[in-house]
């Protein structure tokens, strides 16, 4: 697979984003082109060598070995609301025109709470609510924070990785009644997944692929629902593909994410915006738009070559 992929002539890009994310102002990753189409690869910073090839893993797939058949034609998704204040929080949720909102809380308990309380304005009584943490309460923090928050969402659906590790999260578990969600990892026990969480939220590049999360979701004993890192619309097809082949379990999936971008690698008619809060699954994904891909194309040399090594290493473990 690898001799099939020029990865010497890979593109740099760097996208800035709508709204500072998790400390972020600017998306970067490379675009990986195979014989059958392209892929994105943007693995964390934070990931080491060997997981980072997982996310290499992930975005040759499409051009190479291909996804499996969807089941669906389309999936729901939620929006996505970072940690801004309510006035912005309130528009996102109003432009985005979706019935699910993944707010991201963790801070300040009284921000959380008023973000928290424009969504459920924005969203109306029907809509559902769902924060995400991102691992930075311990336990007794989480306890009084998810009490206050589904007070103030007038129910949450549930809290994605309130705490930081799986026995911290497992403590939790038997202290509130909202379901508890965890990013899955490929090397987590099913027992010891099940104890902590009620949810498994699955990441078709931090998996390997969507190969490779669906056999995880088929053996991990959990509900599944499919999210995704920043990414463009060629590195969110990915997730879609998953979703697509991943029966409806009544939660909407999150991958309406290239809203928090200012622009996109593919053409206008093919970002992935959502439509009454839906997303088209593809069997592959667009391939970039030359203007798009100029214009965010990295140019400083240093950036360049952070990236070309960090691809280097990644290669090292597909």
């Amino acid at each position: 697979m690898k001799t099939w992929i020029d990865f010497d002539e890979a593109p740099v890009f760097a996208i800035p984003l709508t709204d500072e994310v998790d400390g972020l102002r600017v998306y970067e990753g490379m675009l990986i082109e195979g014989p059958q189409g392209w892929g994105e690869f943007s693995a964390p910073s934070d990931c080491n060598e060997e997981r980072a090839g997982h996310w290499l893993t992930a975005s040759i797939e499409a051009g190479t070995v291909g996804w499996p058949d969807p089941v669906r034609g389309r999936v729901p998704v939620a929006v996505t609301v970072p940690a801004v204040d309510p006035a912005r929080a309130r528009k996102m949720v109003a432009e985005a025109a979706c019935q699910t909102a993944a707010v991201r809380v963790g801070g300040e308990l009284a921000e959380d709470v008023a973000r928290v309380e424009a969504v459920r304005d924005a969203l109306g009584p029907a809509g559902a609510i769902r924060c995400n943490a991102g691992g930075n309460w311990d336990v007794d923090a989480a306890v009084t924070a998810i009490e206050t928050l589904d007070q103030a969402a007038g129910g949450l659906q549930f809290v994605e990785q309130p705490c930081r590790t799986l026995g911290e999260t497992a403590s939790l578990r038997t202290r509130v009644s909202i379901a508890i969600a965890v990013p899955i990892d490929a090397d987590m026990a099913p027992a010891e997944l099940s104890a902590s969480a009620d949810i498994a939220m699955l990441n078709a590049g931090a998996l390997g692929g969507v190969r490779r999360a669906l056999r995880v979701a088929e053996t991990c004993g959990l509900p599944c629902v499919v999210v995704t890192s920043m990414q463009s619309s060629i590195g969110t097809a990915a997730g879609l593909a998953l979703a697509g082949v991943l029966p409806d379990i009544g939660f909407d999936s999150e991958l309406a994410t290239v809203g928090l971008l200012t622009g996109d690698l593919v053409s206008a008619g093919r970002t992935l915006i959502p439509v009454d809060g839906y997303l088209p699954v593809a069997p592959m994904p667009a391939g970039p738009d030359a203007d798009g891909l100029a214009r965010f194309a990295v140019t400083d040399p240093a950036t360049i070559d952070r990236w070309r090594k960090r691809l280097k290493a990644a290669r090292r473990h597909i």
